[in-house]
């Protein structure tokens, strides 16, 4: 039995790890590689021969990060199954196909640049014609179903509570007459937070792969939340500027309409109109309203009295590009949530484009920022910085509110880990930056774990 691991290896992105087993082989997740251009180029093209010829793909959620290369995979001729929770479909049939657009999007204002220059032009990625054959594949599995995926691994689903869907992976392997759980961790939830169940507790495992997102920080406690979004909404409403939120559209979106929902009906921010500006957001929130299975039960109680955590009279949905470019020219006080999440892409940029430079304009920032991205020089106070090949000084204000990160933090990890019972044979950090890898892998060690690894790119670990 052997893995391996080709990508979240010292970064975020790119989850896609291969386990095999009795002869076959099944990949982890097949996420898009975000980043520097280049390297994200050459990386997303060449899918690795063990990843191509898998017989079965098995994916923990819908972030792109982890999802998104799927159409390659399929594209290079991988036959076998996705298997994922019937939530992740769904968001997956709409996240994909976004992707799709913007990889075509995205070619297309190279290649415009490349004609001048007189270069060879680029393929996308893939197209949403990749997309249909990608969602055939998909095999819907509900949590705490037991499906044998070869003969040798039974796959099962736990709910991790980290976005709507969102699976640990249990691998149940027989190989040699010897049984190993395997369990892989996509990424980790948190306890408490909205909308979603807590983690589930997995017990009895033999080999750990865990994210490290957040493996060497710690969250501020929820409670901040809404004192903090109630205080920034007072702020642009007494400015009359803007406050333009980043988001992702699956998880961070829902969240803040949800703490905004409570703001709202309590009072606290008046008639501020609201706005999410992304068709995708407006989807993905389409998606939660129908899998109410995976909803706590404090939003269960929320539905049952009347009350749509989703919906309030001073938020608005846009529609189309008309509507989005509007919200340009609308005087404040407005809050505009749009994506992409880490600025990489989407109507955000636009909106980006026409706040950066007033002082009075309130960026918040509410989830990780990968190396490399725009919403991570954001944070560093980066100016001027690039939006659409044009310079701007970044004159309105960045602030951060990490609290309504999905991804457990270095206790919130420690803490899980502690009551699954650490002594693992094994445990294998990957997902995180190397500092947050390493705090994490010692948090590991001294929790028990009998050998814990940073694994190397494409490097094989044979399990004993």
């Amino acid at each position: 039995m052997q893995l391996k691991f080709h990508g979240a290896v010292g970064t975020t992105t790119g989850s896609t790890h291969v386990l095999e087993a009795g002869g076959r082989r099944i990949v982890l997740e097949c996420g898009l590689f975000q980043g520097e251009r280049k390297p994200a180029f050459e990386r997303n093209r060449n899918l690795p021969a063990d990843v191509r010829s898998a017989d079965a793909c098995i994916l923990s959620h819908a972030h792109i990060d982890h999802s998104g290369n799927l159409p390659s995979l399929v594209k290079s001729g991988f036959k076998g199954p996705i298997i994922a929770t019937p939530a992740t479909g769904d968001l997956c049939e709409i996240m994909l196909a976004d992707s799709a657009h913007l990889q075509v999007q995205d070619v297309e204002h190279v290649n415009r640049k490349r004609i001048r220059q007189g270069k060879n032009l680029f393929e996308p990625l893939y197209t949403p014609d990749d997309v249909p054959p990608t969602l055939r594949a998909f095999r819907p599995l509900p949590y705490g179903t037991p499906l044998e995926v070869t003969p040798e691994v039974t796959l099962t689903f736990h709910d991790a509570g980290h976005i709507l869907g969102s699976a640990f992976v249990q691998l149940d392997v027989r190989e040699d007459g010897a049984p190993r759980r395997i369990f892989f961790t996509g990424d980790v939830g948190r306890k408490e937070m909205p909308i979603l169940k807590d983690p589930h507790v997995l017990h009895d495992v033999d080999v750990l792969i865990t994210e490290s997102t957040y493996g060497n920080r710690l969250h501020p406690s929820r409670a901040d939340v809404k004192a903090r979004l109630a205080e920034l909404c007072r702020r642009v409403t007494e400015r009359r500027s803007r406050l333009v939120i980043p988001a992702f559209s699956v998880g961070r979106t829902q969240q803040i309409i949800y703490f905004l929902n409570e703001l709202a009906s309590e009072g606290l921010i008046g008639d501020l109109p609201i706005f999410v500006d992304s068709p995708l957001s407006t989807k993905a929130t389409g998606v939660h309203e129908r899998h109410p299975e995976c909803f706590d039960e404090e939003t269960l109680a929320m539905l049952r009295s009347g009350n749509d955590p989703f919906r309030f009279p001073t938020l608005t949905f846009t529609a189309d590009v008309e509507e989005s470019k509007k919200l340009n020219r609308m005087p404040g006080p407005v809050v505009i949530i749009s994506a992409s999440g880490m600025c990489e892409g989407g109507r955000i940029l636009h909106h980006l484009k026409h706040t950066v430079g007033d002082e009075r304009n309130v960026i918040l920032i509410v989830g990780y920022q990968a190396e490399h991205t725009l919403g991570r020089r954001l944070v560093e106070g980066v100016s001027p910085i690039k939006i659409f090949g044009e310079h701007y000084e970044l004159r309105a204000e960045v602030e951060i509110l990490n609290a309504l990160s999905a991804h457990a933090d270095r206790r919130e990890l420690t803490d899980y880990f502690t009551a699954m019972g650490p002594e693992v044979d094994v445990a294998f950090v990957v997902h995180g930056e190397p500092e947050a890898a390493e705090t994490l892998a010692d948090s590991l060690d001294q929790l028990g774990a009998r050998e814990v690894i940073l694994p190397e790119v494409a490097t094989p670990y044979e399990l004993r």
